[in-house]
């Protein structure tokens, strides 16, 4: 059993898809309430390694737990729900009003209190719930559905969010916004996050500590400031000097 300060842990993780190892011997541990980002090139297997720990993805070897239980033991659909979880669309449903879709965890949940707690979640990341709840998300701009969609994600009270690219389809100005207004939101709450990202800049931004991943393989973890100190390899010292963070 894994130890209980671990949030998320991933030991000796492999998967192929065919000839691919999208993820190769990957070990990596999230503490409880801890902010990490994992980052890296399209085709690193971040996302591949995001997704073992909601069972969208099932390891060829290895193990992966969420808060000390190893996966492949859970439900997946319990498991998944006891998640928070916002993908880059937000994966919105497009004929439920905002206020369903913030619910819906907490109804499959069977709570009572389904609809107050999706109105408590959309004021939490900025949203009036008497303005947005009865809108559909075609009368949304960008960045309001990637807020209802991470108040839908925090929504039912998660101890763990997982984040993959939530901010890569916005524009500039509207992505700075939305990554201020939810590194607040992450600190308020004290969850633990995981998030996939290809900015280093974001990183930086709402990670506590980096991991970067090539090929597979994780090169470093590190707080932002060691990384920017002690680059553990080539690709590293690269990947700080294109994203112009040196």
């Amino acid at each position: 059993m894994s130890s209980p300060t671990w949030a998320l842990e991933a030991r000796g993780a492999l998967k192929c898809f065919g000839p691919v190892r999208a993820l190769d011997d990957v070990t990596l541990r999230v503490a409880v309430g801890e902010a990490l980002a994992l980052v890296g090139e399209s085709g690193s297997g971040k996302t591949t390694l995001l997704r073992t720990f909601n069972r969208m993805v099932d390891l060829d070897a290895g193990e992966v737990c969420v808060q000390g239980v190893p996966v492949a033991e859970t439900d997946p659909v319990a498991l998944r729900r006891s998640l928070g979880y916002v993908q880059q669309e937000g994966g919105l449903l497009p004929h439920w009003s905002v206020l369903r879709n913030v619910a819906l965890v907490p109804w499959l949940q069977g709570r009572a209190d389904a609809d107050s707690r999706a109105r408590d979640a959309l004021r939490l990341v900025g949203l009036d719930p008497d303005t947005f709840g009865s809108r559909w998300p075609r009368q949304l701009s960008g960045g309001q559905r990637q807020r209802v969609a991470l108040a839908r994600a925090l929504a039912d009270g998660p101890q763990v969010v997982l984040l993959d690219e939530p901010f890569g389809a916005l524009d500039a100005i509207t992505r700075g916004e939305l990554q201020v207004a939810f590194a607040r939101v992450v600190v308020s709450l004290g969850v633990t996050l995981l998030l996939v990202t290809h900015d280093l800049r974001e990183a930086f931004l709402l990670g506590r500590r980096i991991a970067v991943m090539r090929a597979g393989r994780i090169d470093q973890v590190a707080s932002p400031e060691e990384l920017l100190a002690k680059p553990a390899t080539p690709y590293v010292a690269e990947l700080l000097e294109k994203a112009g963070v040196t």
